[in-house]
C-alpha cells in the first residue's frame, strides 16, 4: 500500500510536458511492484528516470516495455524489472558509494544517481561510454562519474565501496572487485557461460569472509575484456 501511494505521488508532480510520465507508471506498476519490488528509492527513482532518453531513436516507443532493447555494440539496456531487481538487492542509500561495470547507455548509473551523489561507472566500449557521459550530463546527473576501460579491474583510486553492481555475465566473480568491495558491502553480479543462462549471484564481505548465493537465472550481454 506505501509503495503504491508513493509512486502515485511521484506520478502526479510529472510535467505535462513529458509524453511519457503514464507509460513510466505503467511500467513501475505492472511490471515491478507487481514483482515484488519493495524498496521505495528504487521504486521513486524508477518512476523518476526517463528511460526514453537512454535507447536510440528508433527505440523511444518500446523504452517502456518488459523486455531489453538494443543500445548497438552487441550491447542491451536491461529490463526495466532487472533493473529494479539489481538495485533493490545493493540496498542503495544517500550517502553510499557504489561502483557499476558496464554504463552501456547510463540508464542504470542514472537510477543508482537518483538514490545517491556517489555512483562511479566503468565501460569498456569508447562510443557507448562516452555517448553515456553526455546524456548523463545533459539530465543532469553531474555526479555519476565514467570511465573508459575494462571493468575487470575496477576502480581502485575510488575504492572501497558501499555496492558493486555489473551488468555483463562473467565466466568467474573478478577478484578486483572482491578486493575493492567495503568489509559489509554487497555485490550484484551475472555469473556463468557467455550467450547461456546465467545465474544472477548476490555476493557479500563480512571482514575476510565471502558469502555468494544466486537469486535468479538471467541471459545477459558477455562480459567485454580489453584485449
Amino acid at each position: 500500500m506505501i509503495s503504491s501511494l508513493i509512486i502515485l505521488l511521484v506520478a502526479l508532480v510529472q510535467t505535462q510536458t513529458d509524453p511519457f510520465h503514464r507509460e513510466r507508471d505503467l511500467m513501475v506498476r505492472t511490471q515491478i511492484i507487481a514483482r515484488g519490488v519493495r524498496d521505495t528509492t528504487t521504486l521513486r527513482a524508477m518512476q523518476t528516470v526517463p528511460r526514453h532518453q537512454f535507447v536510440p531513436a528508433d527505440q523511444k516507443r518500446s523504452a517502456y516495455d518488459d523486455s531489453p532493447l538494443p543500445i548497438g555494440y552487441g550491447q542491451t539496456i536491461s529490463q526495466p524489472y532487472i533493473v529494479a531487481y539489481m538495485t533493490e538487492l545493493l540496498r542503495p542509500s544517500p550517502g553510499k558509494r557504489i561502483l557499476e561495470i558496464g554504463t552501456g547507455s547510463g540508464y542504470q548509473a542514472a537510477v543508482l544517481a537518483e538514490i545517491t551523489d556517489s555512483i562511479y561507472t566503468i565501460e569498456i566500449i569508447p562510443q557507448l561510454g562516452n555517448a553515456a557521459a553526455q546524456r548523463l550530463k545533459e539530465l543532469g546527473y553531474r555526479h555519476a562519474s565514467i570511465k573508459i576501460g575494462d571493468g575487470y579491474y575496477g576502480w581502485e583510486e575510488h575504492a572501497p565501496f558501499d555496492a558493486i553492481i555489473v551488468t555483463a555475465a562473467a565466466e568467474f566473480i573478478p577478484p578486483p572487485l572482491i578486493s575493492q568491495l567495503k568489509d559489509g558491502g554487497r555485490m550484484v553480479i551475472p555469473v556463468g557461460s557467455p550467450f547461456l543462462v546465467q545465474q544472477l549471484m548476490l555476493v557479500e564481505k563480512r571482514g575476510n569472509q565471502i558469502s555468494t548465493r544466486s537469486v535468479m537465472t538471467v541471459r545477459f550481454v558477455p562480459f567485454t575484456r580489453a584485449k
